[in-house]
């Protein structure tokens, strides 16, 4: 009996990255209010991790909970550097900012992922990646923004680095799943293991 699965997300990125790997599913976006979800763990200091994982959780359970009898993928991702929780810019004065405060750093993603299965969520995981960003002259990250334009407030870091974003950074210690917020490796021995695809 073939197990019904199903992203809780409406990310083109996610979805690609499922595709690419030849599985079979359906995306379905969680109806939940993150910012609702996070200001109480932020407030409690709660660790990035654990924000992208309740966050992951709570995807993974909502969509559950509409479709019995699925498995349903979850995921969240935060990012971090040392205790500063970053937040997807507002606005290109936000990105400016999000890319000057990044300049010359490492930051971290930490990306969740959750499975659940009639409401209850019966895996998880967290992935990471750390990215060092290059010395960015404040000319530099204007014309870089002028560039890519409203994309760079799409994601958390105000950069995607599957297009001009690469151009930001010096090294990279990760793998591209995480990064993009789906660590797929972990996802697919999981999925091997419960006997949902083939393995």
């Amino acid at each position: 009996m073939t197990v019904p699965l199903i992203l809780a997300s409406s990310s083109p990125f996610r979805r690609m990255l499922m595709q690419n790997a030849g599985l079979h599913f359906e995306t379905v976006a969680a109806d939940i209010d993150e910012r609702a979800i996070e200001a109480p763990l932020e407030k409690d200091g709660a660790s990035p991790d654990a924000v992208a994982l309740v966050l992951a959780k709570a995807k993974a359970k909502e969509v559950s909970d509409r479709f019995p009898g699925s498995l349903v993928i979850g995921s969240d991702q935060t990012m971090s550097l040392g205790d500063e929780v970053f937040h997807k810019p507002k606005t290109m004065a936000d990105a400016e900012n999000h890319l000057r405060t990044l300049s010359g750093k490492t930051h971290r993603l930490n990306s969740a992922i959750a499975l659940a299965r009639n409401g209850d969520v019966i895996w998880e995981h967290v992935s990471h990646a750390e990215l060092t960003m290059r010395d960015l002259s404040s000319d530099f990250i204007h014309r870089h923004l002028t560039r890519v334009g409203d994309k760079a407030l799409s994601s958390v870091g105000a950069y995607q680095l599957e297009a001009e974003g690469i151009q930001l950074f010096s090294n990279i210690d990760g793998d591209y799943f995480t990064i993009v917020g789906l660590p797929m490796l972990p996802l697919l021995q999981q999925l091997r293991e419960l006997g949902v695809i083939d393995g």
